[in-house]
């Protein structure tokens, strides 16, 4: 329906609000003449002028408060036909009985959530348009220059195409997954697994790398970490992406710390540098889909992906930081899950086709 359909729908409610108060009002009289005539008859003499007076109060009463509810909910039907047209930015004013107000107030917020849903959607969609016509530009300059015969099609002009279809099929995996899991889609494949070997597993494979660089890595894991259900997949994806960020903002010489507890039925893992540290204003969007720092190579999604995955295992991601202070990200997964305690281990299975000790 159009919004003139709206506006007459309200019309017509207001229509039957008022012939249902004129029915009223005609009954109301009818019933307080009976009640005159009655009275007149029994004791002889009936205070007319005074019952007119308290019917004609009762009256006003009732009108003011049926009017008080209906135009509320007039204004809310109308409102209605106003968001069905698009226009999330529409609000109505708080009025009338307790009822009709909390009604309002739902409502308002429900716009104010369509609408914030909606300039989300489209600032996401123009992150993604700008996200996928980088590569998608290197390709189709590369391919153009072979089939023109400016490049010759040998590995050296080829390779740079596949490594931008790669960047492509990494970003569309990372939407996809983002999407799942703000969905609350995203299927995971929990099994038991060992937090301290999988911790383990993931910095052993980051070890090299951080010795390039310059930057020590420690690693603190306690032996009694229990056995939980989670998908040991998605988790070292977490851990993975934390410490890919955490080494790539710390200078040489500088640490990365992950270290483990329980707590209050929780195992946190934190992951701390001592890099340049992330400013206020940067901070608090730091888990934004395709907000990155000047300096930073990614797309944006790491962070986001990361703490959908967490909040998928019913966890909670908050990072800390300060200018010249290094970062701090802490996650947590839930030890309600904990299948048993397992004292001194370090072997976890992470793959069905992937089986190996970790020292």
């Amino acid at each position: 329906m159009g919004p003139q359909a709206w506006r007459g729908m309200r019309g017509r409610f207001m229509w039957r609000i008022g012939c249902f108060f004129l029915l009223m009002t005609v009954i109301f009289l009818s019933v307080v003449a009976l009640l005159g005539w009655l009275i007149d008859k029994a004791i002889g003499a009936a205070p007319m002028i005074l019952i007119g007076l308290v019917a004609l109060l009762v009256l006003a009463m009732i009108g003011r408060a049926i009017r008080n509810t209906a135009a509320p909910v007039g204004d809310l039907i109308e409102a209605s036909g106003r968001v069905e047209e698009g226009d999330f930015s529409t609000r109505v004013p708080e009025a009338g009985p307790g009822e009709v107000r909390a009604l309002a107030r739902a409502f308002n917020a429900m716009s104010a959530r369509l609408e914030e849903a909606e300039q989300q959607r489209r600032s996401s969609l123009a992150d993604v348009s700008h996200e996928l016509r980088q590569p998608l530009t290197v390709i189709q300059g590369n391919i153009e220059a072979l089939l023109d015969g400016v490049y010759p099609a040998d590995a050296a002009h080829l390779e740079p195409i596949l490594a931008e279809t790669r960047i492509l099929e990494r970003l569309i995996d990372d939407l996809r997954t983002l999407t799942l899991a703000e969905a609350g889609s995203l299927v995971l494949h929990r099994e038991p697994t060992d937090l301290a070997a999988l911790l383990n597993e993931v910095t052993t494979s980051y070890r090299s790398q951080a010795d390039q660089a310059g930057i020590i890595m420690n690693v603190t894991v306690p032996n009694d970490l229990p056995t939980i259900h989670i998908d040991p997949a998605r988790i070292r994806e977490v851990v993975a992406n934390l410490l890919t960020n955490a080494l790539r903002h710390t200078p040489r010489d500088g640490t990365v710390e992950i270290s483990t507890q329980l707590a209050n039925d929780e195992a946190i893992v934190t992951i701390r540098d001592t890099g340049p540290g992330i400013p206020r204003e940067q901070l608090d969007r730091v888990f934004d889909r395709f907000y990155r720092s000047p300096d930073s190579p990614g797309s944006g999604l790491g962070l986001p992906i990361a703490k959908s995955l967490v909040e998928a295992h019913a966890g909670t991601m908050m990072a800390t930081s300060g200018v010249g202070a290094g970062t701090t990200i802490r996650f947590s997964l839930p030890h309600g899950s904990a299948v048993e305690p397992r004292l001194g281990t370090r072997r976890t299975d992470l793959d069905a086709d992937q089986r190996r000790r970790i020292p």
